[in-house]
């Protein structure tokens, strides 16, 4: 068989995918593994999403809304902006996706910081485009080397806040400062996947900035339920734009894009605060009693606006990894990233907390690393 691919496709490197729990189970001999290295909801989805779910299962030989009209109306209400300034995706991923496909040719150029999410850069090279990559400055995203990277063939400028790997955010004043220095041809995209685990006083003000006021690039936020909703296996994400911009992901989008279940499943999940709430607080307190536990040992552990935290454990990360794997507890080790002595830790619920940090000093004994 003789395939003619492009370069650019072949160099692509496939996105990594984890084994699945039960095969862990069975090459490993445990039982009852916990996952924490993908920074899921440990409480899992709302019940009121379940309910709903359940009660549609019977429907799945119809086709879904093709316009997602009453998610999108819940999700406009609830960020507080029109139903035209929102674009529904399997995944926040697929917004990225239509991204690039609208607005990137053949040899133009994307900005990204590394570390951040892999796939920016990949749907990049399916299109044929050049990814400009700038490190982080101290783990933050660097805006004035961003900045001065901006050419007249760059289109996209990609910056996850909260930062994955790190947890670190763009502070408002920088990123408004950074903004009127760019030209306005770019469209500056925020991944906010792990927003809601942010400080309300922390957040860029999108409302505004999705107007696009005189002078400034027009900026698209991305939001997902897949972290603080609890709705990952679901995948339904959405992107918050000018209605401008909107228009012109409807026209590369697929119709049908956002399943059945997956409408049903979000839109109950936005109308249960306490569910939500539970989530943000047990999250903020998981990490504060995880960072007095780590920090006791002598460890370095990052702050973090996210719901997962960098630790530095001085030592190999991915052999303590695996020390850890055979103890049934999943972490991520983040040599991948250029950070071989670190591990990235997703806050889980107290029970999960415990029996991490319980199988983490065990480990660390064990190796000598402390």
């Amino acid at each position: 068989m003789k395939l003619n691919i492009s370069y650019h496709i072949k160099e692509i490197v496939p996105y990594p995918p984890g084994k699945p729990l039960e095969e862990l189970e069975r090459e490993l001999g445990i039982t009852g593994p916990i996952k924490l290295a993908s920074n899921e909801n440990p409480w899992g989805p709302s019940p009121k999403a379940v309910e709903a779910i359940a009660k549609n299962l019977s429907n799945i030989h119809r086709y879904p809304d093709g316009s997602g009209y009453y998610l999108t109306e819940a999700i406009a209400e609830k960020v507080g902006v029109s139903p035209t300034e929102i674009v529904l995706g399997n995944g926040s991923n697929e917004i990225i996706e239509f991204l690039v496909k609208a607005f990137i040719r053949s040899g133009d150029e994307v900005i990204t910081s590394h570390p951040s999410f892999l796939m920016y850069q990949k749907f990049v090279q399916v299109r044929g485009g050049e990814n400009i990559v700038i490190p982080l400055r101290e783990l933050s995203h660097n805006l004035d080397a961003i900045q001065k990277a901006v050419t007249n063939r760059t289109r996209l400028i990609f910056l996850d806040n909260p930062n994955n790997p790190r947890g670190t955010i763009v502070p408002r004043k920088e990123f408004n400062d950074f903004l009127s220095h760019l030209p306005e041809e770019v469209v500056v995209v925020l991944d906010e996947a792990y927003v809601d685990f942010m400080r309300p006083e922390d957040r860029i003000d999108i409302h505004s900035l999705i107007r696009i006021p005189e002078n400034i690039p027009a900026v698209v936020s991305l939001r997902t339920f897949s972290k603080a909703y609890g709705l990952a296996g679901l995948r339904v994400g959405f992107g918050i734009m000018h209605p401008e911009i909107a228009q012109i992901l409807h026209r590369v989008r697929q119709p049908f894009n956002i399943n059945l279940l997956g409408q049903i499943g979000a839109l109950a999940s936005l109308s249960d605060d306490e569910h939500y709430n539970k989530t943000i607080q047990g999250t903020r307190e998981g990490k504060e009693w995880l960072t007095g536990k780590i920090e006791s040992l002598g460890l370095t552990v990052f702050p973090s606006h996210a719901n997962f935290f960098l630790i530095d454990i001085f030592n190999d990360a991915s052999v303590l990894y695996e020390a850890m794997l055979r103890k049934g507890v999943i972490v991520r080790a983040m040599k991948a990233y250029g950070f071989p002595n670190l591990i990235r830790l997703t806050v889980g619920n107290k029970e999960e907390n415990q029996r991490f940090f319980t199988a983490f000093e065990q480990c660390l004994k064990e190796l000598n690393y402390v």
